[in-house]
C-alpha cells in the first residue's frame, strides 16, 4: 500500500470563511432600509434635529456604540448655554455687590458728615449756653452793683446826729477857755480817719437883734478857726448859723438865751460805717480833705 503524504486539516480555513460571510451579511442587513410597515406614519411630525440632539445623545462609534469622547462633547454642548447664563448672573451679582458697596460707602460718609455737623452744632449750642450763663451772671452782678449804687446815692444825703457838745464862752470876748479847747480836742480826735461827717454849729448870744446875731457869729467863727488851725478839720465839713438870743429850736423853751455858747453837733452819713463808701474829694482841689 503506497504511502500518501499527509495533508493539512481543511477545517480552520473553512471556519474563517464562514465567519467572514456572517459579518458581511450582518453589515448588509444593517444598511437596508426598514420595512414601511414598521416605520412610523409619514403624517406624524418628526422632531427637529436640535430637539433630537437635546433628547438623546448621538449614536456614534462602531455599530452604534456611543463613543465616550462623543458623550463629553454632547454634555459640553448642553452646558455651554447654561454656563453663559451663570456667567451673566455672576456679572450681575458682582455689579449689584459693587453698587451696594458704593451706596453703603456714600451712606456712611453722609452719616459721618451729618454726625460731624450735629457735633459742631452741639458744641456751638454748648458755647452759646455757657455765654448765656456768663451774661446772666454778669447781668446779676450789674444789677447788684446798680442796687448798691442806688443805695449809695440815696444815702449820700442821709445824716444822723452822732454826738452833741456845747462850747461856753466867758467874758465879752469870743475867746475859747481851756475847758472849751479840751472839748474840741476830744471831738477832733474822734474824727481822725473818718469820712462822711459834718459839724453843725448853732451860735447863741444874749443880745437881741443884729447885735446878738453879730456876737453869736463871732463865737461860731472862733470855734471853726480853732478846729481848722489846730486839727485841720476841712472847712467844707463845718456849717454854722448865728442865732443871737433866739431860743433853741425844738426845745420848747421860749425863754431868750442868757449865755454865750455854741452848740456843736456831729452828723454822720449813713454810709460812714461802710468802710469809706462815701466818695472822696480830690485832695488837689481847694478845700479838699487832707489824707
Amino acid at each position: 500500500m503506497a504511502d500518501f503524504p499527509k495533508s493539512r486539516n481543511p477545517f480552520p480555513s473553512q471556519f474563517a470563511a464562514l465567519m467572514l460571510a456572517s459579518a458581511l451579511c450582518l453589515s448588509a442587513g444593517a444598511q437596508q432600509t426598514p420595512d414601511s410597515s414598521n416605520s412610523p406614519d409619514s403624517s406624524t411630525p418628526k422632531p427637529s434635529p436640535a430637539a433630537q440632539s437635546m433628547s438623546q445623545p448621538p449614536q456614534e462609534g462602531f455599530w452604534g456604540k456611543v463613543n465616550p469622547f462623543a458623550r463629553k462633547k454632547w454634555v459640553k454642548r448642553q452646558l455651554d448655554p447654561i454656563q453663559g447664563q451663570v456667567n451673566e448672573l455672576n456679572e450681575v451679582n458682582a455689579k449689584n455687590a459693587t453698587d451696594i458697596k458704593d451706596v453703603d460707602a456714600r451712606s456712611q460718609a453722609g452719616i459721618a458728615k451729618a454726625q460731624s455737623a450735629a457735633d459742631q452744632a452741639s458744641q456751638v449750642a454748648s458755647a452759646a449756653n455757657e455765654q448765656a450763663q456768663q451774661a446772666n451772671t454778669l447781668a446779676g452782678q450789674a444789677t447788684g452793683k446798680v442796687n448798691e449804687l442806688n443805695g449809695t446815692v440815696s444815702g449820700l444825703d442821709q445824716y444822723a446826729p452822732a454826738k452833741t457838745i456845747s462850747i461856753e464862752f466867758r467874758g465879752p470876748q469870743p475867746t475859747l477857755s481851756v475847758a472849751a479847747k479840751k472839748q474840741l480836742d476830744d471831738l477832733a480826735a474822734s474824727l481822725t480817719g473818718k469820712q462822711g461827717y459834718l459839724l453843725e454849729m448853732e451860735a447863741y448870744a444874749p443880745h437881741a437883734g443884729s447885735t446878738g446875731i453879730q456876737s453869736s457869729g463871732q463865737l461860731a467863727e472862733a470855734v471853726k478857726r480853732y478846729l481848722v488851725v489846730e486839727h485841720e478839720i476841712p472847712v467844707y465839713r463845718m456849717h454854722s448859723v448865728a442865732l443871737g438870743n433866739v431860743p433853741a429850736a425844738g426845745t420848747g423853751d421860749s425863754t431868750p438865751v442868757r449865755l454865750r455858747h455854741v452848740d456843736l453837733r456831729l452828723m454822720e452819713n449813713s454810709l460812714a460805717a461802710r468802710d469809706e463808701s462815701t466818695p472822696r474829694l480830690d485832695p488837689s482841689r481847694p478845700g479838699a480833705e487832707r489824707p
